[in-house]
């Protein structure tokens, strides 16, 4: 199980019906069935290849009936109402695409590849109630970031225009890990600026470093180290 994997199953409560969607392995799916999490899982991938590499981890769950594989697009073919939908490890862009087609679960863990912001402004203008919202880490030298929403289909969030393109935790009690991923982002925009750039691209990334210094001095001093 990877840093990654361990991180996002820990955040996964006890519920009756649990669905994965783009289940890849399905780890977080055996995790849940054989710690008694939850009742029934169902685990969904749009291809079948992919698919097959969970029901061949989960194939004693299946044979059970504890475990229902689907070939899907999202939460097409789950028959049932799922207490608990993880989507992990896809494009927020995709994340959006499955919550419009089968709608905001009652709860959910989201953890998109990229494009976060998408999903945080679809829950939001959709009324969702967002719990957690931050930044975390994978790796010491090399690291990898990623970002988790866990959150119901009501409880009605508010967030500032600055939350939703960073997220309400990592600006209220910011991770070590976002403010990691600032500062490279910085040294990024800062090495980029000294090369040759027009007008109107280094006025853009003039306009990002200042947001970014920004950013890392209204965080640096309420950091958390779990």
């Amino acid at each position: 199980m990877t840093a990654r994997i361990a991180h996002i199953v820990s955040l996964l409560p006890a519920c009756r019906v649990f669905a994965d969607i783009g289940c890849d392995h399905g780890y977080m799916t055996r995790y849940m069935l054989r710690r008694g999490l939850c009742e029934r899982a169902y685990i969904s991938d749009i291809s079948a290849k992919s698919l097959a590499k969970a029901q061949k981890l989960l194939a004693e769950e299946i044979a059970a009936g504890k475990c229902i594989p689907v070939v899907a697009n999202g939460l097409e073919g789950i028959r049932e109402p799922c207490d608990f939908v993880l989507i992990a490890g896809i494009g927020g862009e995709e994340t959006v695409k499955i919550l419009e087609r089968g709608g905001i679960p009652a709860r959910f863990l989201l953890q998109p590849m990229k494009n976060t912001e998408k999903v945080r402004r679809y829950l939001v203008e959709r009324g969702a109630g967002i719990e957690r919202d931050y930044t975390f880490s994978e790796g010491k030298v090399q690291r990898k970031y990623y970002d988790l929403i866990l959150g119901s289909a009501k409880g009605g969030s508010v967030y500032s225009e600055k939350e939703l393109r960073f997220g309400r935790d990592n600006l209220r009690g910011a991770s070590a890990a976002f403010l990691f991923e600032m500062k490279e982002e910085l040294e990024k925009t800062e090495t980029r600026l000294k090369g040759d750039l027009g007008a109107a691209s280094r006025a853009k990334l003039e306009t990002r470093e200042i947001e970014l210094w920004e950013i890392i001095h209204e965080v640096e001093g309420n950091i958390r180290y779990d």
